[in-house]
């Protein structure tokens, strides 16, 4: 019992269910099967944001500029949609993973080709995304009245008591679980983050598996933008402002190493949720949007502090083993 408490995934999902268990006692509608499903709807797309961005972490990068990917996506499919509302709802949804992708191969090229450090890369191109969506709109809104009702509609249909939404997270989260667990290209992710010299010596292609990481990104933003501008029946400039935190904090308290190289599907999921937990449950208790920003903050800090602990102390088992079976050897000789 002792050791699978202390694996990440499992503490971080009791800590869920305690949460969830004191904040029913304030709101006695808070556990309800309807009320988990909601949450998980609503953190839908902080998932797929999460999912994103630990692809781009394990690679030993970063990409900040998810959510203003999102926005220029979301307004540029919501000014298509209301522009041309024959357009099939298949096409505006590949235009939006395709939009992203690009604006994700930006990235992955600066950072791959010119040696741009991620996060210098990903702050310039945040800011340059938002100027773009600013620029496409001229600043205004495209509100519901102006879209279609199936391209409204969608996301938002039920099926077996959860909306297409949430259906869509759950689909992106089993994607993601097999190709970094089953393929090249996650096994060279991990390479790539975790030890980027015997990568290269392993015949791995590090500037291209990150090329690759911050294209995927670009994707899964592309497609949550679709989904953000219908679920909430809106496209403008500043949507999603601030997402990008939230999915770098999805990550840290889920595992996910800054370093690079260490994470799972499950603890990122797990980390989204955490936070989606502490949204909808701190409003309802009557808790400020400024004091749930700091408990996010401290959360957030605190899981730094665990990481880098966990990380110290694997590198002191890693000496311990190595000097014991040094021992061995000498006794042996």
């Amino acid at each position: 019992m002792a050791r699978l408490i202390r694996k990440r995934e499992t503490l971080l999902f009791l800590i869920i269910v305690v949460m969830i268990a004191i904040f029913s006692t304030r709101a006695a509608d808070f556990a309800t099967p309807d009320n988990l499903a909601g949450i998980f709807n609503d953190t839908s797309i902080l998932i797929i944001l999460a999912l994103a961005q630990m692809t781009v972490i394990l690679t030993k990068s970063i990409d900040l500029s998810v959510a203003a990917n999102l926005a220029f996506t979301g307004m540029a499919i919501a000014m298509m949609n209301a522009a041309y509302p024959d357009l099939p709802l298949v096409v505006l949804i590949l235009m939006a993973i395709v939009i992203g992708a690009c604006l994700g191969a930006i990235n992955g090229f600066l950072v791959w080709a010119l040696e741009i450090p991620p996060i210098v890369v990903t702050l310039g191109t945040l800011t340059i995304y938002r100027g773009m969506a600013f620029v496409l709109s001229g600043g205004a809104w495209v509100n519901a009245h102006q879209m279609t009702p199936i391209f409204l509609s969608v996301p938002r249909m039920p099926i077996l008591g959860l909306p297409v939404l949430g259906w869509v997270g759950i689909v992106i989260v089993l994607l993601m679980y097999v190709l970094l667990r089953y393929t090249q290209f996650g096994r060279s992710a991990y390479a790539t983050g975790g030890n980027p010299t015997a990568a290269v010596y392993a015949g791995i292609d590090t500037g291209w598996t990150k090329f690759l990481a911050f294209v995927l990104s670009g994707a899964l933003a592309g497609l949550s933008s679709y989904l953000w501008v219908s679920r909430y029946a809106v496209a403008y400039v500043d949507i999603a402002n601030g997402f990008e935190l939230d999915s770098v904090a999805a990550c840290v308290i889920g595992g996910i190493s800054i370093a690079g190289g260490v994470g799972s599907v499950a603890g990122t999921v797990l980390g989204a949720l955490f936070l989606g937990v502490i949204k909808n449950a701190l409003p309802v208790i009557g808790i400020s949007p400024f004091t749930q920003m700091a408990i996010s903050g401290t959360v957030i800090i605190l899981a730094v502090a665990f990481n880098a602990r966990r990380e110290r102390n694997r590198g002191r088992i890693i000496l311990r083993d190595r000097a014991a079976a040094e021992i061995k050897t000498e006794a042996a000789a």
